[in-house]
């Protein structure tokens, strides 16, 4: 049997030339994307109208006030930042819209289109379910049917779904093989938006690739995920709510690991006739206690206080990153330990930076 080359100069290989679109680009995943597929060689442009998490929001209309709204302003504008330096093309274009989406594909001609547009939180999305349709949705709807009608030069459309589509683990660990059973408007927008894009690749023959993370942690979110809500409330005092006595578990997937993994799954995509799925998470889930005890050991003054478990969580554990090891070459470098210390250990420079600058 041969052994298929996946190295990271295999990657850059595969990569060089590929005109690579990402709809919904500006956002936390978005932007590292783009900047890692630049970095390996790829032509990236980003599509956004900036209706979640924009600047003008976190201004005018946030629902922070103080040293978290100067946080998340920081994140927003150091993600333009980094952008703006790496030459990444902007373009704004609200993607619901199929005339205006259309515009940026005849001149744009990508060859490979990330569908990243979404509201972030399961909180947010119950808030406004008919926003999350829109964006997961009729967007998805928007790029499968240009596909299929005009721009069959497109190779690939890469999907971002979420490990809430799983439900309730019903073992410690799931693989791709596992049925979906979602719970909650988050995760089955997700769920539909994945067996949309199945339905289109197979009667299509579109090219698709859908990725399933878990649990995202890293630098310039600002989506309220329980990393930045630990370590935001342990350096404002607020107590840690410990669900449970954080029994809990989560796959914790540090923002390097999973654009390494969209990357390689951008990169090794072999044709139209090419539709898989990939859990891209770290690979062992770790209890929420665990992370707890990091954030405490960097902020002793942290108040730690406990809670019965909200029924209607759904129950958690390990995704099986074995599929995307074997096809990929995929392997998670950031350990709990490691990559959440790094994140913690930013977000308190930078808070207490804007903190003494206030």
């Amino acid at each position: 049997m041969s052994v298929i080359d996946t190295s990271e100069q295999k990657v850059r290989d595969s990569l060089k030339g590929e005109r690579v679109l990402l709809i919904g680009g500006a956002g936390f995943i978005g932007h590292n994307l783009a900047m890692r597929l630049h970095s390996y060689g790829a032509e990236v442009a980003i599509l956004d109208n900036l209706s979640v998490n924009s600047l003008v929001d976190n201004v005018f209309g946030a629902r922070e006030s103080g040293l978290k709204a100067a946080m998340n302003h920081y994140c927003l504008q150091e993600r333009f930042k980094l952008l703006r330096a790496a030459e990444i093309k902007m373009i704004n274009c609200d993607a619901r819209q199929m005339g205006e989406l259309g515009i940026v594909f005849r001149d744009y001609q990508p060859t490979k289109v990330v569908h990243l547009a979404a509201i972030a939180s399961a909180v947010d999305a119950n808030a406004d379910p008919g926003l999350m349709f829109d964006l997961q949705l009729i967007i998805l709807r928007n790029i499968l049917e240009l596909c299929r009608l005009q721009y069959t030069g497109i190779k690939q459309v890469m999907l971002l779904s979420s490990s809430t589509v799983y439900g309730d683990f019903e073992g410690t660990e799931v693989d791709e093989s596992v049925r979906p059973r979602p719970r909650g408007i988050y995760a089955n927008t997700k769920f539909m938006a994945e067996r949309l894009l199945r339905t289109y690749a197979r009667q299509y023959d579109i090219g698709s690739t859908t990725i399933r993370p878990s649990a995202l942690y890293g630098e310039r979110c600002v989506s309220r995920r329980v990393s930045q809500k630990f370590i935001e409330n342990a350096l404002m005092g607020v107590p840690l709510l410990l669900e449970g006595g954080g029994e809990g578990r989560l796959d914790f997937t540090y923002i390097e690991d999973l654009v390494d993994g969209m990357a390689r799954a951008l990169a090794f995509h072999k044709s139209k006739e090419d539709n898989n799925t990939f859990n891209l998470t770290f690979g062992n889930s770790r209890s929420i206690a665990e992370l707890t005890a990091i954030v405490k050991e960097l902020v002793p003054q942290a108040i730690i206080e406990e809670r019965p478990r909200a029924n209607d969580k759904p129950i958690r554990g390990t995704l099986s990153t074995e599929r995307a090891e074997r096809l990929l070459g995929y392997k998670s470098q950031w350990p709990l330990e490691v990559g959440y210390r790094r994140y913690c250990e930013w977000y308190m420079e930078m808070w207490n930076s804007i903190k003494n600058d206030a």
